[in-house]
């Protein structure tokens, strides 16, 4: 069996060959080359997470530990240290501080006595400052400040804040001249049911959404959250629920891409700037009615739709009645040419073919960008697959545990990121400067050939495998599939982490002369390799 470097590299399937040669001056840098000299500092960092993953659970568990921390900290009543949190965005060294500094103002803001104002207890009768009926005082209900409100209205009031949104955790006293705050005390006694679950719904949601190290994850119907330690590196993080996204964005996972970049191409995508474009490239204003039309025939002759109905030539514009055989007839019109040569036409003409340019370049780009999300996606769907239902078919087949068969899952998880990656190289790629003629040189190279590398390892994974899959028995051969898919994988991770940061880089070390600072072949994947060429893309660059 083939070594596994020179499998991923030769020209076999029609990559490399002697045209990689003729690459060595776009192909300095070496991805791979010092693949052992750091691919224990990788594996490492592979494992270390700069994030946690928060269920329901844990939130509300961290939720009790920073109320009763401050609680017993400060002496204070629960209920009151969750109303100072939720002022301080739930921060206990926040709240340490300001209380210690100045503890008559954060019990100002934050709507705290130090203690109650009046009691009712003696008072024969009590009017509620809401509906002004007379109330016995065991009918009448109060906060610290002492204004007397009957239950019915106080659970109205209650009620009528929960409903209109998370407002409702900042509750202060009905009494417009008041602020004293109404803590969970209150909310427990004088609410039930589904309204006491929206209360403790929204108490929860702002655990995570009043920080500024926490967030949800966006993946529809996902309810777990990720604490992120600021300034930490990368913003990609994944959630329980195996979805990736940017923390700092929560766009789906787009390194190598910055935020900045991700914005524009999603609002390119979903733009009507790309319509206007298609219309100044493919259509001209009737002469009469200035309306778009576009030219679906072979023959010069237009007509307008109605009601205008306008008859004309598509390339001078002129009526049609002024054209015949002496201009040129249906298929040409000398008026056009005469007048081109004279420049009557260049700056229309110009701006139109400045349209198609632009546009073709935009749909060069956004097809291999969706394209590849497209394969994620499929892989994706491949991944869970293999997980649930062939794992243990070819367990069975080849007389082997699952868990020897984890290499097999580390590939298609690995396709998977590598698709992700892959596609957001080309929104990269479309926004690099086309000045940066020796950048974009080398990024066409280094992408083409991690775009031939993973498909070598998506082919291995999907169809060399399903020899095993569809196998009676064990096979002789297996083992050697196993050490090739999985040197395959390791090559291809490698090979995209390198990428990766290259580009987060800006290309740095590739000066303006195409010339780089570090020695690049994915061709020397191992550093051993023998096969002369890497793969190509569509979209490389020979030179």
């Amino acid at each position: 069996m083939e070594s596994v470097d020179e499998d991923f590299y030769s020209d076999g399937d029609g990559y490399g060959g002697d045209a990689a040669d003729s690459d060595a001056d776009v192909a300095d840098y070496d991805f791979m080359g010092n693949e052992t000299d750091d691919s224990d500092e990788q594996a490492v960092s592979r494992t270390q997470k700069n994030y946690t993953v928060l269920k329901e659970e844990d939130i509300r568990q961290r939720q009790e530990e920073d109320m009763t921390t401050i609680s017993t900290l400060l002496s204070i009543s629960r209920e009151a240290a969750c109303i100072l949190l939720r002022r301080y965005n739930w921060s206990v060294n926040k709240v340490h501080e300001e209380w210690f500094a100045d503890e008559e103002r954060v019990r100002k803001s934050a709507g705290l006595l130090e203690k109650p104002a009046v009691s009712l207890s003696r008072v024969i009768d009590v009017v509620c400052g809401i509906c002004f009926e007379n109330f016995l005082p065991d009918d009448i209900t109060s906060v610290g400040c002492g204004h007397p409100f009957c239950s019915t209205c106080w659970k109205a009031y209650i009620t009528t804040s929960i409903n209109d949104g998370p407002g409702c955790l900042t509750l202060r006293c009905p009494d417009p001249s008041c602020d004293v705050a109404i803590g969970q005390d209150k909310i427990d006694k004088l609410t039930s049911g589904e309204d006491k679950k929206k209360y403790y719904r929204y108490l929860l949601r702002s655990y995570i959404e009043d920080s500024r190290k926490t967030k949800w994850c966006p993946a529809p119907g996902c309810d777990s959250a990720i604490e992120y330690d600021l300034g930490s590196g990368s913003y990609d993080v994944t959630c329980c629920c195996s979805f990736s996204f940017c923390w700092n964005c929560t766009e789906e996972a787009h390194r190598p891409v910055d935020c900045d970049t991700v914005s524009k191409w999603i609002l390119k995508n979903s733009a009507e700037s790309e319509n206007m474009n298609w219309i100044l490239a493919n259509s001209k204003p009737c002469p009469k009615c200035k309306r778009p039309i576009e030219k679906n025939q072979g023959c010069m002759h237009m007509t307008c739709t109605p009601p205008c109905k306008f008859e004309f030539c598509w390339l001078c514009l002129g009526a049609w009645s002024d054209h015949g055989e002496r201009t040129g007839g249906f298929y040409a019109c000398n008026r056009y040419e005469s007048a081109k040569q004279e420049g009557v036409y260049d700056e229309s003409e110009r701006r139109r073919e400045m349209a198609k340019n632009s546009l073709e370049r935009y749909t060069h780009y956004y097809e291999r960008w969706a394209t590849n999300q497209s394969s994620r996606q499929k892989a994706m769907a491949d991944l869970h697959q293999m997980q649930t239902v062939h794992l243990e078919k070819l367990s069975e087949k080849q007389s082997q545990p699952e868990s020897q068969l984890k290499f097999i899952i580390d590939s298609w998880q690995q396709i998977v990121e590598c698709r992700r990656v892959l596609k957001w190289t080309y929104a990269y790629g479309y926004y690099l400067p086309e000045h940066e003629k020796a950048k974009r040189q080398f990024f066409e190279y280094v992408q083409g050939e991690a775009e031939a590398g993973l498909e070598r390892l998506h082919q291995c994974a999907e169809k060399e495998l399903q020899t095993y899959l569809n196998a009676t028995g064990p096979s002789k051969d297996f083992n050697d599939f196993r050490t090739k898919l999985a040197g395959l994988t390791s090559v291809t991770r490698n090979y995209f982490e390198n990428l990766v940061r290259a580009l987060e880089n800006g290309l740095a070390d590739v000066d303006s002369q195409g010339a780089c600072s570090k020695a690049p072949s994915s061709r020397n994947a191992t550093g051993s390799s023998k096969g002369k060429g890497g793969g190509r893309g569509k979209n490389s660059t020979k030179t």
